[in-house]
């Protein structure tokens, strides 16, 4: 099938590498030398000693101009390149054919100023830092032996592999928590300020990494931007700061608790490595280990010198316990002669209280009898048993005389085995005895002429 310059009768058919080669011979021999003003962005210094960088347009045109700075005219500077500078360059225009892309073969650079958002930086640096937000002694320290970190950045990011990895080899006995945010973009100050607030929250996280790769300034600006600054200060765990590479400075590492080169940097000043760990370990314990055989040592020297100055208070001491036992049996063998006496005594006694006590027993037993006696024969009843009668009043009171009641009185005979109720009929009075003032015999009564 025919190109479709063959087609339409094109004279030459271009290669892309003459294609690309043509072009920048053209732009030599049209442009020659040229000098641009722009602002620096994504510098870079390679190992070789060459810079590249990208110039944009200084007026905010969206306009990007690649640029390479060989190792002979990078040595020249008076000043150390950085995003977001000023700069004037001279060099020559081309094109760079492994990419084709438009490049400017950068031969001298010239200062002008810093850019808007370094300016910008600059501003708000300057009063965040009168505000104390970056002041030394506001920053807490860090946990010697964390178990648990949270780490805030996007899962899509190369920092967090770069964290992981590092954790992974040094330290995998530490648990890490990913709390995710966008870290680039317009979304990223509201979402990092959120996700540090949440990942200070987290129950048993004793630190907080906060951890983006390298970029051009405003590829980092979310970690310029005031919000995440005072998100990292207002954080309830220390923050350790890792964005961008070891040249790039934000004000979230200012503020932070401490600042870290690179993510993989920041994962290594979090936690210490599990083998340095167990090397200290090991070394404390060999140190106990001789401090405690050096300890016995200097006892067992104490110990022998104490027995070489104890060796006669030994001897004494031993001739006393000697002494002490002859002693002891002495008083032991007194003092059963002395109980065998003593018991000899209270048997005698309780002989003679026994029988003291059986004698007092009698006598008491003998008058008890005597006392009963008597009490059988004052008993009232045995009186009736004999015959006599018990003559009461219906009020219960006992008659004594004849004198007491009166014909038609109700009384009660008391017997020995019973009782009866009567009314007197008539009243018979005793004859008075000798010497008895009284006249004539009574007249005599009639008896009580039966039970009610």
């Amino acid at each position: 099938m025919l190109d479709p310059l063959e087609r339409e009768g094109a004279r030459q058919v271009w290669g892309v590498a003459a294609l690309l080669l043509a072009a920048g011979d053209a732009l030599a021999a049209r442009l020659g030398a040229v000098a641009v003003r722009g602002e620096i962005s994504g510098f870079s210094r390679a190992a070789s000693g060459h810079c590249y960088l990208s110039l944009k347009d200084a007026g905010g045109a969206p306009a990007l101009l690649r640029c390479a700075m060989f190792r002979r005219a990078a040595a020249l500077l008076d000043f150390v390149p950085a995003d977001g500078m000023q700069v004037e360059l001279r060099g020559r225009i081309g094109v760079y054919e492994p990419r084709g892309e438009l490049q400017l073969v950068v031969e001298g650079m010239r200062r002008l100023g810093a850019g808007a958002l370094y300016e910008e930086f600059l501003r708000l640096r300057a009063r965040l830092q009168v505000e104390g937000l970056f002041d030394a002694a506001r920053k807490r320290a860090l946990p010697p032996y964390p178990r648990r970190i949270a780490v805030v950045t996007s899962p899509q990011a190369a920092a967090w592999h770069d964290v992981m990895t590092a954790l992974c080899r040094r330290a995998p006995q530490v648990e890490v928590v990913l709390v995710a945010s966008p870290v680039q973009g317009e979304q990223a100050p509201p979402a990092l300020a959120d996700a540090l607030r949440r990942a200070g929250q987290l129950s048993g996280v004793e630190a907080v990494l906060l951890v983006r790769g390298g970029g051009a300034l405003e590829d980092l600006w979310a970690f310029n931007d005031e919000r995440v600054v005072r998100a990292v200060v207002a954080c309830a765990r220390p923050v350790i700061c890792g964005v961008g590479h070891e040249s790039d400075v934000t004000l979230a590492d200012l503020a932070a608790d401490l600042r870290a080169p690179t993510p993989t940097a920041a994962a290594e000043l979090a936690a210490p490595e599990q083998a340095q760990l167990a090397a200290t370990l090991q070394q404390r314990a060999q140190a106990l280990q001789r401090a405690l055989r050096r300890q016995l040592e200097r006892q067992a020297q104490r110990l022998d010198a104490a027995a070489l100055r104890l060796g006669p208070v030994a001897a004494a001491v031993a001739a006393q316990h000697e002494r002490q036992r002859a002693l002891a049996s002495r008083l032991q063998a007194a003092l059963a002669v002395q109980a065998r006496g003593h018991g000899q005594a209270l048997a005698q006694r309780a002989q003679r209280l026994h029988r003291g006590a059986q004698s007092s027993l009698t006598l008491a037993s003998a008058r008890l009898a005597a006392q009963a006696d008597r009490l059988r024969a004052l008993d009232p009843h045995a009186v009736l048993r004999r015959g006599f009668v018990w003559v009461e009043d219906e009020a219960g009171r006992p008659v004594l005389s004849v004198r007491d009641v009166a014909p038609q009185d109700r009384v009660r005979a008391v017997w020995a085995d019973g009782a009866a109720r009567a009314r007197i009929e008539a009243l018979e009075h005793a004859p008075p005895a000798h010497g008895d003032d009284g006249k004539g015999i009574p007249e005599r009564s009639t008896r009580a002429g039966g039970a009610t």
